[in-house]
Formats: structure tokens, sequence, C-alpha cells
């Protein structure tokens, strides 16, 4: 695609000087108001945060007899959208890392809202374990801390799996995301206006001075933090993974779910990227940062991710027939007849069969039919979510437990109130910090520059 130490010229915004880089991306933050439209948007998303409060606070007060949840399907909306949230967050950490390291130098313009991407959905994904603990209020049983009675979590379970997994995703992704900021941080440093500004920037620009030797330091550690996240972020999905798998119920325990969690976690992540790139592009005009071509290789990210998903599911029907072993056939035969076959085929038609229209280039490069196409994959991810959860539970070993899932408005509105949150942390970054990384997309002008 645009592999190598220099971009393709047609990706690369060359016409720009550094000084006209730096104030496509900073002016809308020191020296453009919001705007009503950012105005409204904010008022639009708090009916969606006061409802994830709401929805919480049921729980702690009255408990998870609220969801859908039975005897049998113990787990419900949460875990799914736990996975969900997690897959998205994983996967803004592995774009920027895996693009680094194989320097994809395109990666400039969409890597620092990625890497946002998975704080924010990192953070959102934790709520939904803790929500389904039943008793939340002792949620910190998870921690191996030196309590009065001197037990430990129990470790074989998935709960404490996720507490760690979680936690320390959390961490290096945070760290990883700070040092790439750091550079553009000295840059809003120096273009600020205002005492505040000034001092505010520079103090989170750690003395950043543009020497050489802070930018050999920092080249070293970014790369290095790089190749620490691929193996991290492929770790703590396969766990998400390994919860399922690990267990004895048929459906679940396939060697298949640790890579076909992380290949899924990379297929919903770079079409909730696409779909934030497109709103960042024209709400803050950045257009000539941000160009069809990204886009266009985003495309083709998806595409292949489209192909290796439809392969995998493939794969766990054909594993299936060829084991022989009767439960196994039958829950992918209640894939296709049972209660929730229309959810299956509509899961078929979101992640398999409407992203092949990506093998056309302007599928790909038309911003509307590339968002449409990016947003049924998030929701065809999601479905997958939730019948792995569905499928299983309702369809075991025991006929005599077989029991379907009925959604509350409680279910509802943890699926739904969420992304109001998670569309809020992103319309309070634009204001105060850069989104794209104004010195990643300044080197590859330059470069491409001098190479002409």
């Amino acid at each position: 695609m645009t592999g190598g130490a220099q971009a393709p010229r047609w990706i690369v915004p060359a016409q720009l000087s550094h000084g006209a880089i730096s104030a496509a991306i900073a002016d809308p933050i020191q020296k453009r108001g919001p705007g009503r439209l950012w105005f409204y948007a904010l008022l639009a998303t708090l009916p969606f945060v006061l409802v994830t409060l709401g929805a919480i606070g049921a729980v702690l007060t009255v408990g998870i007899g609220l969801s859908g949840v039975n005897t049998t399907v113990v787990w419900g909306f949460s875990i799914a959208n736990y996975v969900w949230w997690i897959g998205i967050g994983n996967a803004g950490t592995l774009i920027s890392s895996m693009l680094l390291l194989t320097r994809q130098r395109w990666r400039a313009s969409i890597n620092r809202f990625a890497e946002t991407m998975t704080l924010f959905a990192a953070g959102i994904a934790g709520i939904f374990p803790i929500i389904h603990l039943g008793r939340p209020l002792y949620a910190y049983w998870l921690a191996p801390y030196p309590n009065t009675m001197e037990l430990w979590p129990q470790w074989r379970s998935a709960l404490v799996w996720d507490f760690w997994a979680i936690l320390s995703y959390i961490l290096f992704s945070a760290l990883f995301w700070f040092t790439g900021l750091l550079p553009d941080l000295a840059t809003m440093r120096d273009r600020a206006t205002t005492r505040a500004g000034q001092v505010i920037y520079g103090a989170l620009a750690l003395g950043w001075r543009n020497s050489a030797r802070h930018w050999q330091v920092y080249e070293t550690y970014h790369k290095t933090m790089a190749a620490l996240a691929v193996p991290l972020v492929c770790s703590v999905h396969s766990i998400v993974g390994l919860d399922f798998a690990a267990s004895l119920m048929p459906g679940w325990q396939e060697s298949i779910f640790p890579p076909y969690f992380v290949v899924g976690a990379m297929y919903s992540g770079f079409a909730m990227v696409v779909v934030i790139a497109i709103f960042i592009r024209w709400g803050l005009n950045l257009q000539a940062v941000i160009t069809p071509a990204h886009f266009d290789v985003m495309g083709k990210v998806m595409l292949f991710a489209s192909v290796v998903m439809t392969l995998s599911y493939a794969t766990e029907w054909f594993m299936a027939w060829y084991g022989g072993e009767p439960a196994d056939r039958d829950v992918v035969r209640y894939f296709f007849v049972g209660d929730y076959c229309w959810l299956y085929y509509a899961l078929i038609a979101c992640n398999c069969v409407v992203p092949q229209a990506l093998w056309f280039p302007f599928a790909r490069r038309n911003l509307w039919v590339l968002a449409g196409i990016s947003v049924v994959i998030n929701i065809g991810m999601w479905f997958e979510r939730i019948l792995i959860v569905w499928n299983t539970l309702s369809h075991g070993h025991a006929m005599s437990l077989w029991r379907t899932y009925h959604t509350s408005l409680y279910d509802l509105a943890i699926l739904f109130g969420p992304l109001g949150l998670f569309v809020l942390g992103f319309l309070v970054l634009v204001r105060i910090l850069p989104v794209i990384s104004m010195h990643e997309v300044r080197q590859i002008s330059h470069d491409e520059g001098a190479a002409a």
C-alpha cells in the first residue's frame, strides 16, 4: 500500500509549509472559538451521559436483575458491550504502533485520535464488568491487596484476567499517547498568546526544547513503546477471547478465539477511526491534512479485515462439522435457524457482505459511502459480540437449561448511553489538544518537498 520511508506524493500535504500545517491544526484550538455547532453537539451528548450515570446508579442500588439476564444466560448486554468497547479500545494503540513500526507514514494524520479513542473506549469498557458483578461495591476484591483475611483473588476467574488486562492496557496506552503529544505540546506552548496557555502547555511539554538530543531520545523511546504495544494489545484482547475459550461451553471452546478476537478488534477499531476522522476533518476544516487518499488506504485495511473475518466464520462452521461433536454442531445449526437467527444473518451481511463494496475505489474515496460502511461494520461487530454470548448460553449442553434472552430498558440504556460519553470525550479533546500529530505531518511534508 504505502510502505517504506517515503510516503506517496498523493497522501502528503506537500503544498503546505510548516507554519501552515501548524496553523491548520492549532488555530481551531487557540485562535478560533468552538462555534455553535460544537455547543449543540455537546448539549446533545448530555442526555446520553445522564442515562449512563442513571443506569450505573440503578445497578448500585437495585442490582443486575434490572437487565434481561436469567439463570441460564447469565451474561448479557454488559459483557457483550465490554467486549465491543475493549475491541475498539485495543485497535487504537494497535493501529498506531503497527503503522509506526512498519513505517506507514500516512499514520501521521490519524494516529493521534486513534490513540485517544483507545483511552476513552478502554475506560468505558472497564465499567461493564463492574456493572455485571452483581455487587459492584466489592469490585476492589479483584485486586490482590493485603486484606485482613489474607485472601487472594481466584486466579482462574476471567474477572481477574480482565482486571489486569484493562488496568495495564490503560496505563500503557496513556503513556504511549502522552509521549506522542510532547513535541506538539511544545508547539502549542510556543504559539500560545495567553499566559495561561503558555503555562499549561509548557508544563505538559515537560521542558521540550526541540533539540537534537531530545529528538534522539524521543524517537528511540517512542519506537520502543510501539514495539511493546503490539504484543501487549494482542495479549489483552486474547485474554478477552480466553474469557470464552477457557470454558467448556460448545461454541466457545475454540483455539481460534484469541486471534479471531484480535482481528475483530482491528476491524471494528479501523471502522471507528474512519468515522471519527470524517467528523474531525469536517468539523475542524482539516481537508488539507486528512485527504481522500487516507480514507482509501483505511478502506483497503477494512476490506482485508473483512476477508479475514469471513474466513474465521467459515472456519468456525467447518471445525464444528469436522470435529463431529454433536453439541458444537447443534450450536452452529442454532446460529442459522435458532431464536436469534435474524441477528446472525444481519451479522454476516454487516461484516462480510457489505464491506465487499470496498473493492471499488469509488466506495473507498466517497466519504458518505465509506462512513456508512464503517457504521454498518461496527453494528455488525456488536451483533457478533452479543451473539457469542446469547447463542452459546441459550443453547448449551443441557436441553433443560435452554432459555432465550429478553432485553430490558436498562440493557438499552447501557448500550446507547456510553456512546454519548465517548462523543463527549472527543468534543472536549478537540478544544484543548491537537488531534493530529503536527510534528509528524511536518516531517513527511518536509521529506516529500526535499525529494521533489
